[in-house]
């Protein structure tokens, strides 16, 4: 049975309640301390004194920190496919002498 927990998120100092999975739990509350930290530190650093422009910077981060990942691993899984491109190449050489 899937039960819901009834949780409360802080995030720019309001509080959004939620009905989520126990499994969500601990991933939102995790969620919701990095866009504090984040906060804090672009409310330090820069003159913003407008709490909706630095949440929207915070998601312009994760986001980013996200796009970055999935070019990271088209990358990386390009660099998977020309590497097993060149051992089937040197394998079918082996093979054929």
């Amino acid at each position: 049975m899937d039960e819901k927990l009834k949780i409360k998120i802080s995030i720019a100092d309001r509080v959004y309640p939620l009905n989520v999975d126990m499994a969500q739990e601990e991933g939102l509350r995790s969620a919701s301390k990095k866009i504090d930290v984040m906060m804090k530190q672009f409310e330090e650093n820069y003159a913003v004194r407008d709490k909706q422009d630095v949440l929207a910077m915070c998601a312009l981060q994760f986001a980013t920190q996200v796009e970055q990942k999935q070019l990271d691993k088209v990358e990386d899984h390009t660099n998977t496919i020309d590497k097993l491109k060149n051992l089937n190449a040197l394998l079918d050489r082996f093979l054929t002498k």
